[in-house]
C-alpha cells in the first residue's frame, strides 16, 4: 500500500472528482479524514450539520475548533442567528450549492462533511420542491410551517388528506414537521406536494425516492467500527467535553437565549439550535440549579434516491491505532483511482436499496403502538430492541391471559341431574 504523501503527489498532478462527501456516525472521524483531505489536494471543507449552522453551543454541537479550521477552510458553521427557527434544508441546500459551485471555480476540491443525512442527500439529489413564495403569501392560511405545525398532528393531517391524499397516505400523523412541509407547497403553489414530487422521479435519471444526481462523479467514504469501540470514544468525548467547559456553555446560552422564554413558558426545543442533542436534556439543571442513539445514521446508504447512486466507499475506524494506513492512505487511493478512471482496489459497499424504491407503504406495529411508514423503515423497526420488547411483553401478557381464563373456566365434574333418555 503506498503512503499517503506518495498518493498525495500524484492527485496533485490529476483532475479530482467534483465532490467528496465523508458521513457516519457520530466518534467515527469525519471531520479529521476531511481536514487531512482538503490540507493535501487543496480542497475547502462544507458542514453538514443541521446543528452546526448556528451560532453557539459549539462544544455540544462539536464544531470543530478554531485550530482546526485554520488548518483548512471551513464553510456552513456558525451562520444563522440561534434565534431563528425557520431555517429549513432548502436553505441550506441553496446556500452549501453555491458555496460548491465557488470552489470548484477555484480549482479547489468541495468536502461535505455529514452531519445530517437528508442535508446531504438534498445536495446529492434533486430531492426537495422549492416553491420559491414569499413568506406570508397564503390565501388567508396560517402563513409558516411554524404556524401550520401548532395546529397540532391530527388536524394537519386531516388537511393533507383533503389536498393531498397520497401525500397524507405516506406520512405518519405525528410526523408534524413533514405534513405541514406538504400542507406549505400545496398553498404556495396549488400543486399537490405528491404530484410535484412525481414530477422529480419522472427526470431523466430519477426515480425511488426523487430527481437524479447532481454530481454523477461525486465520491462517497462511509466512516464505520463496532458498537463497543465507538461508544468508548464517544465516552471519552463527553469527558472532553465537560473539560472543556460544556456545562458553562449551556448556562451561558441558556441566560442569553432561553431564560426569558422559559418565564414566559414559550420555550420551543423542537426548532432551531435548541433541538440540539443535550440541550433540551439538560433543562431541568437549567431551570431548576444542579442535578443533573445513534442506530439510523447510515440511512442515506439505505434511502438513496433510485439507482443512480455514486460508489460508496466503507472505511473502518474501529482501530485508528494506525489512522493513516488504514483510514487516510485507502481515502486518497481512491481518490486517485478515481480520477484516472480505474477501478479502486478499494470495492464500494453495496447499497441496500439501490436497486428499488422505497416504498412509502403504511405498516401498524400492534406491540409498540407505532405507525411506520416505509419498507426499509419497517425491515428496521422489526429487527430493533425496542419492538423485540414489546413483543416480548405482548406474548407474556398474552400467556397470563390464557392461564387466568384456563383457571376461571367453570368445572365440569358435577354430575347431571337429567334422567337417561
Amino acid at each position: 500500500m503506498a503512503t499517503a504523501s506518495l498518493v498525495m503527489r500524484k492527485l496533485k498532478r490529476s483532475i479530482l472528482p467534483p465532490l467528496v462527501v465523508i458521513l457516519g456516525a457520530t466518534g467515527t472521524g469525519k471531520s479529521k479524514l476531511a481536514i487531512e483531505i482538503g490540507k493535501r489536494l487543496e480542497g475547502e471543507i462544507i458542514s453538514a450539520d443541521s446543528m452546526q449552522v448556528y451560532r453557539g453551543l459549539d462544544i455540544i454541537t462539536n464544531k470543530v475548533t478554531a485550530e482546526e479550521q485554520a488548518e483548512c477552510p471551513h464553510h456552513m458553521i456558525s451562520v444563522v442567528d440561534p434565534l431563528v427557527t425557520n431555517y429549513t434544508v432548502i436553505d441550506f441546500r441553496n446556500q452549501a450549492l453555491s458555496l460548491i459551485s465557488c470552489v470548484r471555480r477555484r480549482d479547489r476540491l468541495p468536502i461535505v462533511v455529514g452531519g445530517t443525512n437528508y442535508y446531504i442527500e438534498a445536495l446529492l439529489w434533486n430531492v426537495l420542491v422549492d416553491t420559491g413564495a414569499s413568506k406570508g403569501d397564503c390565501s388567508g392560511l396560517p402563513d409558516t410551517r411554524a404556524e401550520l405545525e401548532k395546529l397540532g398532528g391530527a388536524e394537519l393531517h386531516r388537511r393533507l388528506a383533503e389536498v393531498d391524499p397520497d401525500m397524507a397516505a405516506t406520512l405518519h400523523p405525528h410526523n408534524v414537521r413533514k405534513i405541514a412541509r406538504s400542507l406549505q407547497v400545496h398553498q404556495e403553489t396549488g400543486v399537490a406536494h405528491s404530484r410535484l414530487l412525481e414530477e422529480q422521479r419522472a427526470q431523466e435519471g430519477g426515480g425511488g425516492l426523487g430527481g437524479p444526481l447532481r454530481f454523477p462523479h461525486a465520491c462517497i467514504f462511509w466512516l464505520h467500527g463496532n458498537t463497543e469501540g465507538l461508544g468508548e470514544r464517544l465516552d471519552k468525548r463527553v469527558d472532553e467535553m465537560l473539560s472543556a467547559g460544556l456545562i458553562d456553555e449551556l448556562k451561558e446560552f441558556h441566560r442569553r437565549y432561553n431564560e426569558q422564554k422559559v418565564q414566559e413558558n414559550r420555550q420551543d426545543y423542537q426548532h432551531g439550535i435548541f433541538q440540539s442533542i443535550g440541550f433540551k436534556e439538560f433543562h431541568q439543571y437549567l431551570t431548576a440549579g444542579p442535578g443533573a442513539s445513534e442506530e439510523e445514521r447510515a440511512l442515506l446508504l439505505q434511502k438513496g434516491p433510485g439507482a443512480n447512486v455514486p460508489p460508496v466507499f466503507g472505511l473502518d475506524v474501529t482501530d485508528v491505532s494506525d489512522w493513516e494506513k488504514t483510514v487516510l492512505t485507502p481515502a486518497l487511493e481512491v481518490l486517485d483511482s478515481l480520477q484516472k478512471g480505474e477501478k479502486p482496489a478499494l470495492e464500494p459497499i453495496r447499497v441496500e436499496g439501490a436497486e428499488r424504491s422505497n416504498k412509502r407503504s403504511r405498516h401498524e406495529c400492534e406491540p409498540c403502538a407505532r405507525v411506520i411508514i416505509g419498507e426499509l423503515e419497517w425491515a428496521v423497526h422489526l429487527k430493533s430492541k425496542s419492538h423485540q420488547h414489546h413483543l416480548k411483553k405482548k406474548r407474556k401478557s398474552e400467556l397470563a391471559a390464557q392461564q387466568h381464563q384456563a383457571s376461571a373456566s367453570p368445572c365440569d365434574a358435577s354430575p347431571s341431574t337429567e334422567s337417561p333418555s
